[in-house]
């Protein structure tokens, strides 16, 4: 592999939209029902399941798919305080 140049890496974070992520609804979310299913008054039922029972949160919620990156900023990727 190539070694990544000051210019390659300054063009791919330029390029296109900006970020590197982007969320996209995982139900669909086009109607009415939809909505009121996704939110209120439908979500309520799952949060009671859960309130039941904190392990249905796998089923019901994203809490299996999250990860969370917690950072004071003091050493980004090595190159010192510039966060």
């Amino acid at each position: 592999m190539k070694k990544i140049s000051r210019e390659d890496a300054l063009e791919y974070h330029e390029r296109g939209r900006k970020g590197k992520i982007q969320v996209v609804p995982t139900k669909p979310t086009a109607t009415q029902w939809d909505l009121s299913l996704a939110y209120s008054p439908g979500v309520a039922y799952p949060c009671l399941e859960i309130e039941k029972d904190p392990l249905l949160a796998y089923r019901y919620t994203a809490k299996g798919n999250l990860v969370a990156v917690i950072s004071n900023g003091t050493a980004v990727l090595g190159l010192g305080n510039i966060g």
